[in-house]
């Protein structure tokens, strides 16, 4: 996304679960990349490393809720996965409290989902690949957006209901809540905004093993992602950023 570089006084935190060092480094720069920040715009919090406590929101301009191995709706879940879905309920429930600026990408589906009484299981799953997203509601966040844009997904799980206390900005045929709202400032979204296809392809092949795709649909999907516009929903994080840094 194209424009003059966000140095916002305050920067935006994002929450990263991503053991893999790799992972979690790559993820730190393209949010930074996309939300069009300077190196001091966001700093990164690894939920796996230490646990969360209580953040004073007023150091920040936002929160990033960024990806994980971890589902909402595992039926088994580890020592590490039941702390950090602790303490990201614990951070909820000031975030609505107060309606600070949020902003989810993929897992921030289910911790938003799950903070707000969505249901949300396996039955819209989507194997990674590029979809059509549509865009049904205006918003902020989705100014200078066109009303369709191709991005790249690839989740175990999703909503299935949305609770009336949300509002659908965006939708997909295979999975129908692709980006929602909460009250006016807390957002997310099942698709990747923060992607771009070398990122996609770097994080296929650190998590090729775990479940998202099998190995002979590698090249396939790579495939999906040459001779595609994938910048449409590059303004939707660089919106973001520009609504909240302060």
């Amino acid at each position: 996304m194209s424009g003059p570089t966000i140095h916002p006084r305050k920067p935006f935190v994002l929450l990263s679960t991503r053991p893999e060092n790799e992972a979690a480094a790559a993820e730190v720069v393209s949010f930074r990349e996309k939300m069009g920040l300077g190196r001091d715009g966001i700093v990164q919090i690894r939920l796996e490393e230490r646990p969360l406590g209580r953040l004073d929101l007023r150091d920040f301009s936002g929160i990033i809720l960024g990806g994980s191995p971890f589902n909402s709706s595992d039926a088994v879940k580890s020592p590490l996965q039941q702390r950090v879905e602790a303490d990201l309920a614990l951070m909820m429930d000031e975030v609505l409290d107060r309606d600070y600026p949020l902003f989810g990408a993929c897992y921030g589906v289910g911790t938003v989902g799950t903070a707000i009484g969505a249901r949300i299981d396996g039955t819209y799953s989507e194997k990674p690949r590029v979809i059509e997203v549509s865009v049904v509601r205006e918003d902020p966040l989705l100014e200078g957006v066109p009303e369709s844009f191709n991005t790249m997904v690839g989740h175990k799980e999703a909503i299935t209901v949305l609770p009336d206390v949300a509002t659908l900005l965006a939708t997909g045929q295979d999975c129908p809540t692709q980006m929602f709202r909460v009250q006016d400032n807390v957002y997310a979204t099942q698709f990747h905004p923060e992607l771009a296809p070398a990122q996609f392809e770097q994080r296929l092949r650190i998590y090729a093993n775990a479940g998202y795709y099998e190995p002979h649909e590698l090249a396939e999907i790579l495939a999906g992602t040459r001779g595609v516009d994938l910048t449409r929903d590059d303004r939707i994080l660089r919106n973001f950023a520009t609504r909240y840094a302060r």
